[in-house]
């Protein structure tokens, strides 16, 4: 059993993303309460989408990945703000329009200028190919991440929950959401390498899902998904490993599955006490 585990650090490629799994997996897990309670599940796969556009006309140009990755995803951001803000039109359909439009960008260009890129590594995550550079990016990023939970924290949760009211009482909603559009798309340029374009939007959508089953309580909510989160990340980094798949769909099957093994225990254990008590065996527990 040691041997198993200890087995893939020979590998110093597998040390590397596995460090870059972890603060990903963090990064995702604590990112995913917010995107779910905010009902904006579907920003992560747009911003996604907006990073392969970036990729492609960066290699156009022969740039960094990453400049074209960042400028792709920050200026997707910015539109998303400007138009929701602006014109009054729901997020999800700025998101929409935005983001597709990006992609559909680097779609055309990766077809008329020809490229070295390995797409299925962008869309699926690639284990080998996490490098110190890779390492800077997430650390770097987890590290904002971290510093804007800390200071912007009470904020970002009034605004969370009720916004309206939020705005009354002092706190600037409409930077509140810049700063968190930004910081999505930041969390997405930083997760590519590992989970792939194509699987950003699962992993920060499942770990929130998976412990709001357990908890109503938004800090233990909050730890608890970035927990699921990281070990989400180690144990798919393990599968990918030893099962030789790309690592992002390692990593989201079994978030999917712990997912599910939640799901069916809380759902369970719920319809259990509802017979004991006396009451109907089905029925949720309702919305936060």
């Amino acid at each position: 059993m040691s041997a198993w585990f200890v087995d893939p650090f020979t590998y110093a490629f597998f040390g590397r993303a596995m460090v870059a799994g972890i603060l990903i997996g963090a990064m995702c897990g604590a990112l995913s309460v917010f995107v779910v309670l905010r009902r904006m599940s579907y920003i992560g796969h747009g911003l996604a989408h907006s990073v392969l556009g970036g990729v492609a006309v960066g290699v156009a140009f022969g740039v960094d990945v990453y400049v074209g990755a960042v400028a792709a995803t920050v200026i997707s951001a910015l539109l998303i703000d400007g138009i929701t803000r602006r014109r009054g039109m729901h997020a999800d359909a700025a998101i929409g329009i935005v983001t597709t439009t990006v992609f559909a960008g680097g779609v055309a260009v990766l077809a008329v200028v020809p490229t070295r890129v390995n797409l299925e590594a962008v869309l699926f995550g690639n284990i080998l190919a996490v490098d110190a550079t890779d390492l800077a990016v997430a650390g770097g990023v987890g590290a904002g991440f971290l510093i804007l939970l800390v200071t912007l924290y009470k904020r970002l949760v009034f605004a969370t929950f009720d916004p309206e009211v939020a705005d009354v009482h002092g706190v600037s909603t409409s930077a509140i959401e810049l700063v968190f559009s930004l910081t999505t798309a930041a969390v997405v340029v930083a997760s590519v390498q590992v989970l792939g374009v194509l699987l950003i939007a699962a992993a920060v959508v499942i770990p929130a899902a998976t412990a709001l089953l357990v908890s109503r309580s938004f800090g233990v909510v909050l730890l608890a998904a970035t927990a699921i989160g990281v070990v989400a990340s180690v144990s798919g980094l393990f599968v990918s490993f030893y099962v030789d798949v790309p690592s992002g769909p390692a990593i989201v099957l079994v978030g999917a599955a712990g997912f599910a093994v939640v799901f069916a225990s809380t759902s369970f254990i719920t319809r259990y006490r509802r017979v004991r008590a006396g009451g109907p065996a089905a029925g949720g527990d309702g919305d936060w």
